[in-house]
């Protein structure tokens, strides 16, 4: 399992226990993936931390000081 943290701009897009798709981004260096469609964003990571899976479930939705993260679990194995 792999757990990857998204920001999300507004409240209330995804809750705990929906299924997600995402779709890859490629920069010079980087990689960044958007959960479908344009609701919630990664960070970078590098090519070597590629993400294979595109289907993932959402574990957690935490609101702090600086917005709203989507925590996701995507299979890997």
């Amino acid at each position: 399992m792999r757990e990857m943290e998204f920001k999300m701009e507004r409240q209330g897009l995804l809750k705990e226990g929906d299924s997600v798709t995402v779709t890859e981004g490629v920069l010079p260096s980087n990689y960044y993936y958007t959960i479908d469609p344009a609701l919630a964003m990664s960070g970078n990571y590098p090519f070597n931390q590629r993400m294979l899976a595109r289907q993932g479930m959402v574990t957690q939705v935490i609101e702090n000081d600086r917005g709203f993260y989507v925590m996701a679990q995507f299979d890997e194995g």
